[in-house]
Order: C-alpha cells, then structure tokens, then sequence
C-alpha cells in the first residue's frame, strides 16, 4: 500500500515534533491533530474555545482539501480539550461543520495540548478526489 504526506501552506506547518499534516493511504486521510493555529505565522491566535474550535477545524478543512477530501468526508474525529467546562462551547462550533451524517467521536480531556493551547482536534476522512 502506497502512503503519501500531504502538506499545503494553508495550514498551519508542523512546529512541535516531525510529523505530516496527513497522510493518504488506503483511501483514507489521516490528519494530524489541529491547533487553533494561523496559517501564515504559525502562531495561536487570540481568541475563546470557540474562536479556537473554528479555527482548528479551519485547518483541518485545509489540509482535507489537499488530500483530495473535505470536511463533509471526515469519518472520525478526536477532540482533546485542556477542561471539560469547555466542551458545550466548543460542541456549539462543532455542530455547525457537520449535518445529518456526523462522524464518530471521541472528545477527552488532557493534561496538556502543545504550545499552551486549549484545544486539539484530529480526523480520519475517506478520499472522495484525486489524492496527491
């Protein structure tokens, strides 16, 4: 089976660790976990649980794209939370990406997410164009 890395600068890049932003294989993306990150200057932008939620989820949308997917392909998704006082909020801006097919889920909290943030999101999405 073929693997591909995908990388498009309209994510943010990798900055902690060495890692793709996805990977293709089987006809499956798997996306790295997502920081509220800009994509131009990499850093964690201003903002609440839900400016934050958006924002990763911004980013995952991104990086689906140049995988040959989309965010309405996404079959599962992690949700790491810094406190589950945030997860109504963050469920609010969720909701909003997904309609009547919504992907599995699991949403926990951590000790911490890289860079300080409050947020991290990930997703496996199936490929529904042409792959990189």
């Amino acid at each position: 089976m073929s693997r591909v890395s995908v990388f498009t600068k309209d994510a943010p890049p990798p900055r902690v660790g060495i890692y793709s932003q996805a990977t293709v294989a089987g006809g499956f993306v798997w996306c790295s976990g997502s920081l509220p990150a800009d994509p131009e200057t990499g850093a964690i932008i201003e903002g609440d649980i839900q400016t934050h939620t958006h924002q990763c989820i911004k980013n995952l949308a991104a990086v689906l794209l140049a995988a040959g997917s989309s965010i309405n392909d996404v079959i599962k998704v992690n949700v790491y939370l810094l406190d589950m006082k945030d997860f109504d909020a963050m469920n609010e801006v969720y909701k909003t990406y997904w309609g009547e097919q919504k992907p599995s889920r699991t949403c926990v909290v951590v000790k911490t997410i890289p860079r300080g943030s409050d947020v991290e999101i990930e997703c496996v999405a199936v490929v529904s164009g042409p792959a990189p």
